[in-house]
Formats: structure tokens, C-alpha cells, sequence
């Protein structure tokens, strides 16, 4: 059974992303404060539930929550600042949405949520110094597969990845010969054959070995 509490503190929040390893598409990240009698025998780890699971965890989350919040980060961010810039900016700000200022912050992995405030990018959000000043106020602890022991960094991982599939969904009719409605933009053969053969498009990480045998990619255009 996943843990309530981490830190004795009554506004904890838990945060997680999803996406990370994907050709296409953005990192999406959640950030979720739960009541502390907040109670699920279902939740988990996102990667351990199935679509229909995480479907219907998705508005009994949103709708106990205390609070919660849920950010895109685009590709033109992702390749300017790296992909793990961009997993940690996203959760960032994320806390910096919700409508409480957590008294402690829970982050499923190895990395401080403090690690690299402010970074100058030319897209998506610039934080201001008040902005930094509150994450930096905010004790934080990073927790190695913290989605499959604590409720909140879970219920965050379920909001990242329902949120991002459903991105997924919508702009796969805009380019459907990538099916990522299926694939959600990971590097499955299908994804790569589809690259192979049609280019890439605006929605893939141009940073990223889009194939094992890289060379030349056409872009596609509309």
C-alpha cells in the first residue's frame, strides 16, 4: 500500500512527469496536493495501470484533491534547455501553479526540485525572482520510484500521463501516419519506420536520435 505522507506536513505535494523518453510530443508534468484523508486502493505508479485505470483515477484525483496543477513543455524548449532541464522546469512549474504554496514538496526521482532555477531560455515560461524565491523557500526531497511508494507523487504521475496521452490523441489527427494515438510519440518501430519515411514534423525533438541510423530527416510540412 502506497504511503499518505512523507514529511509530516499537511500541504505536501507530490509531482511527477511523463514523456520523458519520447521522440514526439511534450514532457508533461503534475504537481498534486492530497487531503490527508485521502484514501485509493487503486492508485499507483501510472506505468503500472492500464489507459482504462488511469482514465478513471484521473477525475477522482482532480475532483479530492486539495489542489493541482499540470504543465506542457514543448519540443523547441525541450531541445534548447535538454530534456531533464526540461522534466525538472516543468514540475517547478507546476508548484508555482498550484492555488496553495506547499509547505513540502516530494519529487519522484534523484534530483533536487531546487537544481537549476531560472534557467534563460528563449521559449516557455521565464521565472521571475519572486518565483525562484518561493521554490527555493520549499523544503524538498527527491524519492527514487517515489511514484509507486507515495499517493501524491503517484496521483501526480496519473494526471502527467493522462494528460499528455490526451495531447497525444489530438495531434496525431493533424499528422496520423505516426499513429501516435497508440504509440504517444515513444520510439516504437512503428514511430521510427513512420520517420523513415515521411520526415519529421513540428512536434518531434529534433535533439534527439529520432533514428538508430541517423542522417538526413526531411521535415514535413502541412
Amino acid at each position: 500500500m502506497l504511503q499518505k505522507n512523507f514529511s509530516g506536513y499537511l500541504l505536501e505535494t507530490g509531482t511527477d512527469e511523463a514523456g520523458r523518453g519520447c521522440l514526439a510530443g511534450p514532457v508533461t508534468a503534475a504537481a498534486v496536493i492530497l487531503p490527508e484523508n485521502f484514501e485509493n486502493q487503486i492508485l499507483n505508479d501510472s506505468k503500472q495501470l492500464s489507459e482504462k485505470t488511469r482514465s478513471l483515477l484521473k477525475p477522482i484525483i482532480e475532483e479530492q484533491a486539495v489542489c493541482f496543477a499540470v504543465t506542457h513543455l514543448f519540443p523547441e524548449e525541450i531541445d534548447e534547455i535538454n530534456i531533464l532541464n526540461a522534466s525538472m522546469k516543468g514540475m517547478q512549474e507546476c508548484i508555482l501553479k498550484l492555488n496553495k504554496v506547499p509547505e513540502y514538496i516530494i519529487v519522484d526521482g534523484n534530483r533536487s526540485l531546487n537544481a537549476k532555477l531560472g534557467l534563460k531560455n528563449s521559449f516557455g515560461k521565464q521565472f521571475s525572482t519572486k518565483e525562484i524565491e518561493i521554490l527555493k523557500s520549499i523544503p524538498n526531497q527527491s524519492i527514487i520510484k517515489g511514484d509507486s511508494k507515495f499517493l501524491s507523487i503517484a496521483a501526480a504521475s496519473v494526471l502527467a500521463k493522462t494528460y499528455r496521452d490526451e495531447y497525444m490523441d489530438v495531434i496525431h489527427e493533424e499528422f496520423p501516419m505516426y499513429n501516435w494515438k497508440k504509440n504517444k510519440g515513444y520510439p516504437t518501430q512503428e514511430h521510427r519506420d513512420a520517420i523513415r519515411k515521411y520526415g519529421t514534423t513540428k512536434y518531434h525533438r529534433m535533439s534527439f536520435r529520432l533514428l538508430p541510423d541517423q542522417l538526413e530527416l526531411n521535415f514535413f510540412e502541412e
